[in-house]
Parts: structure tokens; C-alpha cells; sequence
């Protein structure tokens, strides 16, 4: 993923991501899934003053309740069992330099507590420790749900909020920027030969088009795996999806009548949608069939009748 986009509202974020990096002081990056938030955050730490100290990201969704103290402040030799030697934690790690907090939202009441005294005065013990220490770090942090719902529903606090939120950008969804995803999509594809040593590529017309006109929910990180997945199928220069395409004739009045033609199209659609789906869902076919409310036995059956191969979608190395 890269931080790569003209489209106004994507150039009025990164002029903010770039002013920011001139104030140490702690910064929020809102943002859907996908949207570059950790490239973000990046962006401000190495074009900060703390450039030559460490960036340190943490998942907090990835913490669990029991140990996030242990993790960020670390602990002294014999604080527990089995504890035999003493252990820095991130925040001592990331000292000097940049602590990024990514899927803050998702901190439960306790972690948030902890996070909140820390903020205060950056001072901080660890585990076994019998005095407080200090560490120097400049915290970002990032959520993929608006914090200020989050604390209207009680589920953030309200002064953790104000701590984390000194400076603040959204990062906008790709659906509001679709002049960029012709960019992207570019850059992803010509990485992708580039690592894999493969031919030069382009895109057909109309898989530009159909890119342009998807919604991406899982935006640039969904049109990236997009990218190089069709990179990695496409045998010839060009890459043109969906890449199972019916042969129907431009004018359907060739068919022997009707019931032919509407045959026809029918199948045209249901393998553009059956590829499309397992595209999105990257070969998993219980995923295609919870995304298209059917059932994983009766999506098998279509996918059967027209041949189409789960494991052909499945992202290779």
C-alpha cells in the first residue's frame, strides 16, 4: 500500500499528515479499513524530528486484556512466575521515537485506563518495578470507528479522547476518491511484475472501467490484493477480468430464439458474478457464500456447472 493519490480530498489529508510531522505532540488518523492508516502514521514519525528513533506500531486489537501492561511497560525479573530475566516493553522500545496505537478502538476499559495514565505524564512502571519511570515517546494513534460515537456510547473514554486527540485527520474511503483508483491500480500492477520478474502488463479498458465503478470496501488494501492477484493469473500482457468471460454474441437475435438467448445471458451473468465474488473473497467459498446469502453447498454446485475453481483465486506466492 502506498500513500499515492491527486483527488482533493486524499491531497487536503496528506497536507495535514505533513504539517503535523512539524508538532510533537500526539495525532489520530480516523479511517476505514484499509485506507493507509499505518502509512500514515509513518509518514508523520519520518518526517518528524524523531526520525532517527524508533516507530514502534502495537495492534491493540491484537492485545489481550490480562497482559496489555506487561506488553507496553514490561516487567522486572521475578514480578511472576517464570518471569527470570526483566523485559523492556514497547513504550521503553519505542523511547526517543514514535509509539504508533493502531485499532485503539478497540481497547477495552482496563487497557484504556492504563494508556490514560501513561498519557499524562509519559511516566510509567514496570511489572515488579518499586518506582516510576519516564520515556520520551511521541504516541499516534488510529481507529477504525469515529472515537466521538464511541464515546456517546459509552464504549471510550471521554478524557483518553481528549489525550489522543490533539491532532487529527480522517483518511477518506477509496469509493470517495475513484480518481485515484486508476493510479493505484497502475502502481500496484507494474510492483507486482516488478517483484515477480513477469512481463510488462496493462490493464484492459474494461477491467479499468469496472475497477473505477466497484465500491472497495476494503479499500486500497482490497484493490492491492485485487491487483496482484489478477497480476499472478493473467498469462499475457494484458489483464482482463473478470477473467472467465462468456462467449455471447453482441446481438443475441443470432440464438435459435428466446429461451437460447436468455439462456445465454443468464450464464454471461452468473460467471462474471461467481467470479467476481470469489475474487473478493480471495478462492474462500464459505466467505463467497456468506457475502451472497446462499447457502456453501449450493454456491459449490454453481461453481461446478461453470467450471470456475476456487483455488485459481487463492493469492499465491
Amino acid at each position: 500500500m502506498n500513500l499515492l493519490g491527486q483527488s482533493p480530498i486524499f491531497v487536503e489529508a496528506l497536507r495535514l499528515l505533513h504539517r503535523f510531522a512539524r508538532h510533537d505532540v500526539p495525532v489520530l488518523i480516523q479511517g476505514e479499513t484499509g485506507t493507509g492508516k499505518e502509512l500514515a502514521s509513518r509518514l508523520v514519525h519520518y518526517q518528524s524530528a524523531r526520525a532517527e528513533r524508533p516507530f514502534i506500531p502495537v495492534n491493540c486489537g491484537a492485545l489481550p486484556e490480562s497482559l496489555i501492561e506487561n506488553e507496553l511497560f514490561g516487567h522486572e525479573r521475578g514480578a511472576y512466575t517464570d518471569a527470570r530475566t526483566a523485559t523492556q516493553g514497547l513504550v521503553s522500545l519505542a523511547d526517543g521515537g514514535t509509539l504508533f496505537l493502531d485499532e485503539v478502538d478497540a481497547l477495552s476499559p482496563k487497557a484504556q485506563v492504563v494508556l490514560l495514565r501513561f498519557m499524562q505524564d509519559q511516566s510509567y512502571r514496570p511489572i515488579g518495578c518499586a518506582r516510576d519511570r519516564r520515556a520520551n515517546v511521541r504516541v499516534i494513534t488510529a481507529a477504525n470507528r469515529n472515537l466521538e460515537d464511541l464515546v456517546r456510547e459509552g464504549g471510550f473514554r471521554l478524557d483518553l479522547l481528549f489525550r489522543v486527540k490533539v491532532l487529527s485527520v480522517d483518511l477518506p474511503p477509496l469509493r470517495d476518491r475513484r480518481g485515484d483508483i486508476r493510479l493505484l491500480a497502475q502502481h500496484f500492477l507494474d510492483e507486482c511484475v516488478r517483484r515477480q520478474s513477469q512481463i510488462a502488463k496493462r490493464f484492459h479498458p474494461e477491467t479499468i472501467a469496472w475497477m473505477e465503478r466497484h465500491d472497495w470496501p476494503g479499500n486500497v488494501r482490497e484493490l492491492e490484493n485485487f491487483v496482484q492477484r489478477q497480476c499472478l493469473l493473467s498469462d499475457g500482457e494484458e489483464v482482463r477480468y473478470p477473467t472467465a468471460r462468456a462467449a455471447l454474441p453482441a446481438d443475441p437475435t443470432v440464438l435459435a430464439g428466446y429461451k437460447a438467448a436468455r439462456a445465454a445471458a443468464l450464464a454471461h451473468f452468473d460467471r462474471g458474478f461467481l467470479t467476481a465474488l470469489l475474487a473478493r473473497a480471495g478462492g474462500n467459498v464459505t466467505h463467497a457464500a456468506r457475502e451472497a446469502g446462499k447457502e456453501r453447498r449450493s454456491l459449490g454446485r454453481m461453481l461446478k456447472k461453470y467450471g470456475i475453481r476456487p483455488h485459481d483465486f487463492r493469492l499465491r506466492a
